[in-house]
Protein backbone atom coordinates (compact mmCIF):
# COMPACT_ATOMS: atom_id res chain seq x y z
CA UNK A 1 0.00 0.00 0.00
CA UNK A 2 1.67 3.09 -1.01
CA UNK A 3 1.63 6.19 1.49
CA UNK A 4 -0.94 9.42 1.24
CA UNK A 5 -0.94 12.45 1.91
CA UNK A 6 -3.08 14.59 4.29
CA UNK A 7 -6.11 14.83 1.52
CA UNK A 8 -6.14 11.15 0.80
CA UNK A 9 -4.12 11.07 -2.12
CA UNK A 10 -1.41 9.05 -3.09
CA UNK A 11 1.53 10.73 -4.19
CA UNK A 12 1.94 8.29 -7.06
CA UNK A 13 -1.55 8.75 -8.46
CA UNK A 14 -0.94 12.41 -8.41
CA UNK A 15 2.16 11.81 -10.23
CA UNK A 16 0.31 9.92 -12.87
CA UNK A 17 -2.48 12.61 -13.71
CA UNK A 18 -0.18 14.92 -13.42
CA UNK A 19 2.29 13.00 -16.26
CA UNK A 20 -0.76 12.24 -18.70
CA UNK A 21 -1.80 15.97 -18.44
CA UNK A 22 1.43 16.85 -19.56
CA UNK A 23 1.92 14.54 -22.44
CA UNK A 24 -1.99 15.88 -23.29
CA UNK A 25 -0.83 19.22 -23.19
CA UNK A 26 2.45 18.79 -25.19
CA UNK A 27 0.27 16.74 -27.98
CA UNK A 28 -1.47 20.07 -28.48
CA UNK A 29 0.76 22.91 -28.22
CA UNK A 30 3.77 21.01 -30.20
CA UNK A 31 1.40 21.10 -33.27
CA UNK A 32 0.04 24.37 -32.31
CA UNK A 33 3.83 26.22 -32.42
CA UNK A 34 4.92 23.86 -35.57
CA UNK A 35 2.20 25.60 -37.19
CA UNK A 36 2.59 28.76 -36.75
CA UNK A 37 6.41 28.73 -36.80
CA UNK A 38 6.85 26.67 -39.87
CA UNK A 39 4.27 29.68 -41.22
CA UNK A 40 7.37 31.83 -40.91
CA UNK A 41 9.99 29.36 -42.61
CA UNK A 42 11.47 29.32 -46.17
CA UNK A 43 10.73 26.80 -48.70
CA UNK A 44 14.32 25.92 -48.75
CA UNK A 45 13.99 25.21 -45.22
CA UNK A 46 11.07 22.76 -45.55
CA UNK A 47 12.91 20.84 -48.06
CA UNK A 48 16.34 20.45 -46.30
CA UNK A 49 15.24 19.77 -42.87
CA UNK A 50 11.90 18.37 -43.06
CA UNK A 51 10.38 18.74 -39.67
CA UNK A 52 11.36 21.06 -37.42
CA UNK A 53 9.86 23.16 -34.36
CA UNK A 54 11.85 26.38 -35.12
CA UNK A 55 12.89 27.73 -38.36
CA UNK A 56 16.38 28.87 -38.80
CA UNK A 57 15.47 31.93 -40.88
CA UNK A 58 12.17 33.57 -39.99
CA UNK A 59 10.38 35.37 -43.04
CA UNK A 60 6.98 36.82 -43.18
CA UNK A 61 7.05 36.47 -47.36
CA UNK A 62 4.44 33.69 -46.60
CA UNK A 63 1.79 36.16 -45.70
CA UNK A 64 2.83 38.89 -47.85
CA UNK A 65 2.46 36.15 -50.90
CA UNK A 66 -1.41 34.61 -49.95
CA UNK A 67 -2.40 38.24 -49.53
CA UNK A 68 -1.45 39.39 -52.32
CA UNK A 69 -3.45 36.51 -53.87
CA UNK A 70 -7.48 37.82 -54.77
CA UNK A 71 -8.59 34.83 -54.69
CA UNK A 72 -7.83 34.22 -50.83
CA UNK A 73 -8.79 37.85 -49.87
CA UNK A 74 -12.04 37.37 -51.51
CA UNK A 75 -12.83 34.23 -49.87
CA UNK A 76 -11.85 35.91 -46.50
CA UNK A 77 -14.10 38.59 -47.11
CA UNK A 78 -16.75 36.36 -48.05
CA UNK A 79 -16.57 34.38 -44.74
CA UNK A 80 -16.55 37.75 -42.69
CA UNK A 81 -19.93 38.56 -44.49
CA UNK A 82 -21.39 35.53 -44.35
CA UNK A 83 -20.49 35.39 -40.16
CA UNK A 84 -21.20 38.75 -39.32
CA UNK A 85 -24.75 39.30 -41.47
CA UNK A 86 -25.38 34.78 -40.55
CA UNK A 87 -24.75 35.44 -36.73
CA UNK A 88 -27.11 38.83 -36.89
CA UNK A 89 -30.01 36.53 -38.57
CA UNK A 90 -29.28 34.00 -36.33
CA UNK A 91 -29.34 35.69 -32.78
CA UNK A 92 -32.15 37.84 -33.93
CA UNK A 93 -34.07 34.89 -34.38
CA UNK A 94 -33.23 32.50 -32.28
CA UNK A 95 -33.86 35.12 -29.02
CA UNK A 96 -37.50 36.26 -30.37
CA UNK A 97 -38.69 32.46 -30.84
CA UNK A 98 -37.06 31.64 -27.72
CA UNK A 99 -38.81 34.41 -25.58
CA UNK A 100 -42.47 33.75 -27.09
CA UNK A 101 -41.94 30.10 -26.49
CA UNK A 102 -40.77 30.72 -22.53
CA UNK A 103 -44.44 32.07 -22.08
CA UNK A 104 -46.67 29.67 -20.65
CA UNK A 105 -49.71 31.87 -21.78
CA UNK A 106 -48.80 31.64 -25.63
CA UNK A 107 -51.34 29.63 -26.95
CA UNK A 108 -49.91 26.38 -28.79
CA UNK A 109 -46.28 26.46 -27.00
CA UNK A 110 -46.49 23.41 -26.39
CA UNK A 111 -46.84 22.12 -30.00
CA UNK A 112 -44.16 24.78 -31.03
CA UNK A 113 -41.78 23.42 -28.29
CA UNK A 114 -42.64 19.84 -29.29
CA UNK A 115 -41.92 20.88 -33.06
CA UNK A 116 -38.52 22.49 -32.21
CA UNK A 117 -37.45 19.17 -29.96
CA UNK A 118 -38.49 17.30 -33.38
CA UNK A 119 -35.81 19.09 -35.68
CA UNK A 120 -33.39 18.06 -33.34
CA UNK A 121 -34.29 14.11 -33.42
CA UNK A 122 -34.77 14.16 -37.49
CA UNK A 123 -34.23 16.27 -40.60
CA UNK A 124 -35.31 16.41 -43.57
CA UNK A 125 -31.92 15.16 -45.19
CA UNK A 126 -29.86 16.86 -47.42
CA UNK A 127 -31.72 15.97 -50.61
CA UNK A 128 -35.12 17.58 -49.91
CA UNK A 129 -33.30 20.39 -48.08
CA UNK A 130 -31.31 20.95 -51.68
CA UNK A 131 -35.19 21.03 -53.26
CA UNK A 132 -36.56 23.43 -51.03
CA UNK A 133 -33.74 25.84 -51.37
CA UNK A 134 -33.80 25.49 -54.93
CA UNK A 135 -37.57 26.08 -55.54
CA UNK A 136 -37.14 29.17 -53.19
CA UNK A 137 -34.46 30.31 -56.02
CA UNK A 138 -31.85 30.65 -53.52
CA UNK A 139 -29.22 28.70 -55.10
CA UNK A 140 -26.00 30.75 -55.73
CA UNK A 141 -27.24 33.03 -52.97
CA UNK A 142 -25.97 33.90 -49.67
CA UNK A 143 -29.31 33.49 -47.90
CA UNK A 144 -29.11 29.93 -48.44
CA UNK A 145 -26.91 29.84 -45.92
CA UNK A 146 -28.64 32.55 -44.00
CA UNK A 147 -32.11 30.82 -43.70
CA UNK A 148 -31.11 27.08 -43.70
CA UNK A 149 -29.58 27.48 -40.20
CA UNK A 150 -31.28 30.66 -38.89
CA UNK A 151 -32.06 28.87 -35.89
CA UNK A 152 -30.78 26.15 -34.13
CA UNK A 153 -32.83 23.73 -32.32
CA UNK A 154 -30.27 22.83 -29.04
CA UNK A 155 -29.74 26.94 -28.67
CA UNK A 156 -33.24 27.87 -28.69
CA UNK A 157 -33.74 25.06 -26.32
CA UNK A 158 -31.30 26.68 -23.76
CA UNK A 159 -32.08 30.41 -24.51
CA UNK A 160 -35.31 29.53 -23.71
CA UNK A 161 -34.50 27.81 -20.89
CA UNK A 162 -32.74 31.18 -19.76
CA UNK A 163 -35.62 33.55 -20.76
CA UNK A 164 -37.72 31.80 -18.42
CA UNK A 165 -35.10 32.22 -15.16
CA UNK A 166 -36.12 35.63 -15.27
CA UNK A 167 -38.62 36.30 -12.79
CA UNK A 168 -42.02 37.41 -14.13
CA UNK A 169 -42.87 39.82 -11.21
CA UNK A 170 -40.41 41.49 -13.26
CA UNK A 171 -42.10 41.57 -16.39
CA UNK A 172 -45.12 41.84 -14.59
CA UNK A 173 -44.30 45.14 -13.02
CA UNK A 174 -43.01 46.98 -16.47
CA UNK A 175 -46.49 45.86 -18.04
CA UNK A 176 -48.25 47.39 -14.88
CA UNK A 177 -46.03 50.47 -15.95
CA UNK A 178 -47.35 50.81 -19.16
CA UNK A 179 -44.51 49.24 -20.81
CA UNK A 180 -45.20 47.37 -24.16
CA UNK A 181 -44.57 43.72 -24.74
CA UNK A 182 -42.04 45.22 -27.55
CA UNK A 183 -40.11 47.49 -25.06
CA UNK A 184 -40.33 45.09 -22.36
CA UNK A 185 -38.27 42.67 -24.18
CA UNK A 186 -35.81 45.15 -25.59
CA UNK A 187 -34.95 47.49 -22.50
CA UNK A 188 -35.46 44.43 -19.61
CA UNK A 189 -35.22 41.21 -21.15
CA UNK A 190 -32.26 41.86 -23.02
CA UNK A 191 -29.61 43.63 -21.35
CA UNK A 192 -30.45 40.40 -17.98
CA UNK A 193 -29.61 38.28 -21.37
CA UNK A 194 -26.25 39.02 -22.41
CA UNK A 195 -24.73 36.33 -20.81
CA UNK A 196 -26.90 33.92 -23.24
CA UNK A 197 -26.73 36.20 -26.33
CA UNK A 198 -23.33 36.09 -25.87
CA UNK A 199 -22.36 32.98 -25.61
CA UNK A 200 -25.06 31.88 -28.26
CA UNK A 201 -23.75 34.49 -30.32
CA UNK A 202 -20.03 32.94 -30.32
CA UNK A 203 -21.46 29.39 -31.00
CA UNK A 204 -23.53 30.71 -34.22
CA UNK A 205 -20.21 32.86 -35.70
CA UNK A 206 -18.00 29.94 -35.07
CA UNK A 207 -20.23 27.89 -37.28
CA UNK A 208 -21.03 30.63 -39.93
CA UNK A 209 -17.31 31.19 -39.85
CA UNK A 210 -16.43 27.07 -40.38
CA UNK A 211 -19.38 27.31 -43.37
CA UNK A 212 -18.41 24.72 -45.85
CA UNK A 213 -20.89 22.00 -46.36
CA UNK A 214 -23.88 23.85 -47.51
CA UNK A 215 -21.29 26.31 -49.22
CA UNK A 216 -20.44 24.07 -51.25
CA UNK A 217 -23.99 22.74 -51.91
CA UNK A 218 -25.62 26.08 -52.77
CA UNK A 219 -22.86 28.16 -54.57
CA UNK A 220 -21.56 27.57 -57.58
CA UNK A 221 -19.82 30.39 -58.32
CA UNK A 222 -16.25 30.23 -56.92
CA UNK A 223 -15.92 33.66 -56.07
CA UNK A 224 -18.68 33.28 -53.67
CA UNK A 225 -17.08 30.68 -51.88
CA UNK A 226 -16.24 31.12 -48.43
CA UNK A 227 -12.64 30.55 -46.81
CA UNK A 228 -13.05 27.19 -45.45
CA UNK A 229 -14.04 25.88 -49.15
CA UNK A 230 -11.00 28.17 -50.53
CA UNK A 231 -8.40 25.87 -48.01
CA UNK A 232 -10.44 22.57 -49.33
CA UNK A 233 -9.45 23.80 -53.26
CA UNK A 234 -5.78 24.14 -52.16
CA UNK A 235 -5.39 21.06 -50.45
CA UNK A 236 -7.11 19.15 -53.89
CA UNK A 237 -4.82 21.15 -56.18
CA UNK A 238 -1.14 20.46 -53.77
CA UNK A 239 -2.36 16.88 -53.30
CA UNK A 240 -3.53 16.06 -56.85
CA UNK A 241 -0.25 17.56 -58.00
CA UNK A 242 -0.92 21.08 -58.66
CA UNK A 243 1.45 23.59 -56.48
CA UNK A 244 -0.75 26.06 -58.18
CA UNK A 245 -4.51 27.64 -58.42
CA UNK A 246 -5.29 29.37 -61.37
CA UNK A 247 -4.34 32.88 -60.92
CA UNK A 248 -0.29 31.33 -60.89
CA UNK A 249 -0.29 31.39 -56.76
CA UNK A 250 2.27 28.25 -55.87
CA UNK A 251 1.18 27.02 -52.61
CA UNK A 252 4.30 26.20 -50.83
CA UNK A 253 3.95 24.40 -47.21
CA UNK A 254 4.85 27.93 -45.44
CA UNK A 255 1.94 29.03 -47.43
CA UNK A 256 -0.70 26.80 -46.29
CA UNK A 257 0.52 27.14 -42.61
CA UNK A 258 -0.09 30.76 -42.68
CA UNK A 259 -3.42 30.21 -44.49
CA UNK A 260 -3.87 28.05 -41.61
CA UNK A 261 -3.21 30.68 -39.10
CA UNK A 262 -4.87 33.52 -40.58
CA UNK A 263 -8.62 31.66 -40.99
CA UNK A 264 -7.65 30.68 -36.92
CA UNK A 265 -6.67 34.33 -36.21
CA UNK A 266 -10.56 36.16 -36.29
CA UNK A 267 -12.21 33.59 -33.92
CA UNK A 268 -9.38 33.98 -31.16
CA UNK A 269 -9.73 37.57 -31.13
CA UNK A 270 -13.14 37.28 -30.74
CA UNK A 271 -13.21 34.60 -27.86
CA UNK A 272 -11.72 36.50 -25.39
CA UNK A 273 -13.93 39.17 -24.95
CA UNK A 274 -17.01 36.88 -24.99
CA UNK A 275 -15.17 34.51 -22.54
CA UNK A 276 -16.28 35.96 -19.37
CA UNK A 277 -20.09 35.62 -20.80
CA UNK A 278 -19.55 31.90 -21.69
CA UNK A 279 -19.55 29.75 -18.72
CA UNK A 280 -22.61 31.70 -17.18
CA UNK A 281 -24.60 32.08 -19.78
CA UNK A 282 -24.51 27.94 -20.12
CA UNK A 283 -24.90 27.50 -16.61
CA UNK A 284 -27.97 29.58 -16.21
CA UNK A 285 -29.57 28.24 -19.66
CA UNK A 286 -29.50 24.87 -18.23
CA UNK A 287 -31.12 25.34 -14.72
CA UNK A 288 -34.85 24.74 -16.35
CA UNK A 289 -35.54 21.77 -18.58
Amino acid sequence: MGSFDARGKSPLFTLIIYGVLVMSLMGIFIPFIYVISSSFATEQEFLSRGFFIFPREWTIEAYGYLLSNENFTTAFGNSVQITVTGTAINIILTSLMAYGLSKSWLQGHRYLNFMVLFTMIFSGGMIPTYLVIKELGLINSYWALYLNMAIAPFNLIVMRSFFQNIPSELEEAARIDGCSEVRLFLRIVIPLSMPAIATFTLFYAVFNWNQYFYAILFLNNSSDWPLQVYLRQMLIETTSGMEADAGGFHYTPAVKMAAVIITAVPLLIVYPFLQKYFNKGMLLGSVKG
